[in-house]
């Protein structure tokens, strides 16, 4: 009996850049609210609360030499060696992020040609079939970028693809908006096959949703806060509160979604690899997950994180976080085979994405 095409994962890679800033960078930093009125509180007492909240001691910063593509090349290359495969054998690239290759001499993005082009060239590919394109959309888009792949792995058009996911929020973030404290810089890989087998395994079902009317702009681009700053410059904002309760309304529904799809509950789910962006908010959206199925509480081993000392990377910090533990570089924190993970996001659109996936035995 011929078996199902399922897609399973095959090799992941990151790269953190090297540049380590810690909370304390941000001392002699002056904060501006969205009015142009500087805060009233030291900064001292901001970082603090800031580092209560979202749980981030510090965060890696890119070197003043690399852009976003860059980042993705060197994931996409550490990807490749845990792979094992021929890079010419793959049939798409699918970079994953918001803001292109943003160099650090200006603030002006630069997205032609793709940044998934740019990777394709940096790795010497000559094969015309891999197809390499961008894939803008907001935080959740590596985990958008599989969910595309996987698409086109499974209806027999491709045998395998690689999908990245890079920010370099460093070089678009407002040095006078307190919020900015949270943004950092990375990039992630992972690489997918189909296989045919006569086992359920590899990315089992998945679950999306976009919100526009009411929540597009609870993330968007706009002047420095800081009154002095001139020039047509823009910068990442956010309204804080409002995408916290929007998250914490419909990701666990989302999450919930892609665990029914796949006729699992919560007790099946070994890890929960959720979108670097928030301690408080992260804790306080498995909590409510937990809660539809009827739990008052999580083990909180089954939701690893990185944000205290990678912070929020945007698109990177979930291929990230998958890599470091499919390697075993965090204590305490393994995929066992044959167990269910959930991988899922929520950021700018807006837009939330989870799937569920079965490590293959």
């Amino acid at each position: 009996m011929k078996g199902q095409r399922q897609t399973i994962i095959i090799g992941t890679g990151k790269y953190i850049p090297t540049q380590v800033v810690p909370n304390s960078f941000f001392l002699d930093f002056k904060f501006y609210n969205e009015n142009g009125e500087t805060f009233e509180n030291d900064p001292g007492d901001i970082i603090e609360k800031f580092e209560k909240i979202t749980g981030i001691r510090e965060r890696r910063w890119i070197t003043d030499d690399l852009v976003a593509s860059d980042l993705g090349y060197f994931a996409a290359k550490d990807a490749l060696e845990s792979s094992g495969i021929d890079p010419e054998s793959l049939d798409y690239i699918i970079f994953a992020h918001n803001f292109g290759d943003v160099p650090a001499s200006n603030r002006h993005t630069d997205q032609v040609p793709t940044l998934a082009s740019r990777v394709k060239h940096k790795l010497g590919i000559k094969n015309p079939r891999t197809i390499a394109y961008d894939l803008p959309f907001g935080c959740p888009g590596w985990v958008q970028g599989m969910i595309q792949a996987n698409y086109f792995l499974k209806s027999g058009d491709a045998k395998r693809a690689m999908v990245i996911g890079g920010d370099t929020l460093s070089r678009i973030c407002d040095p006078h908006d307190r919020d900015s404290m949270i943004y950092a810089d990375g990039a992630g890989a992972t690489i997918i096959e189909a296989v045919e087998t006569e086992d359920q395994v590899g990315i089992i079902s998945h679950s999306m949703r976009s919100d526009t009317v009411e929540h597009a702009f609870e993330l968007w681009m706009d002047s420095s806060y800081n009154p002095k700053y001139s020039g047509n410059e823009v910068y990442l904002k956010m309204y804080g509160r409002k995408l916290y309760n929007y998250a914490l309304t419909h990701v666990p529904d989302t999450v919930k979604e892609s665990i029914d799809k796949a006729g699992l509950s919560i007790e099946d789910i070994d890890k929960i690899l959720i979108h670097q962006a928030n301690e408080k908010m992260d804790e306080a959206i498995v909590q409510r997950l937990f809660k539809l199925y009827g739990h008052r509480s999580f083990p909180k081993e089954k939701m690893p994180m990185t944000i205290s000392w990678l912070g929020n990377s945007s698109v990177a910090t979930v291929p990230t976080l998958l890599d470091i533990i499919s390697k075993g570089e965090m204590e305490g924190q393994k995929l066992i085979p044959g167990s269910y993970i959930v991988l899922a996001s929520v950021g700018a659109g807006m837009n939330i994405n989870s799937i569920v996936y079965k490590i293959p035995e």
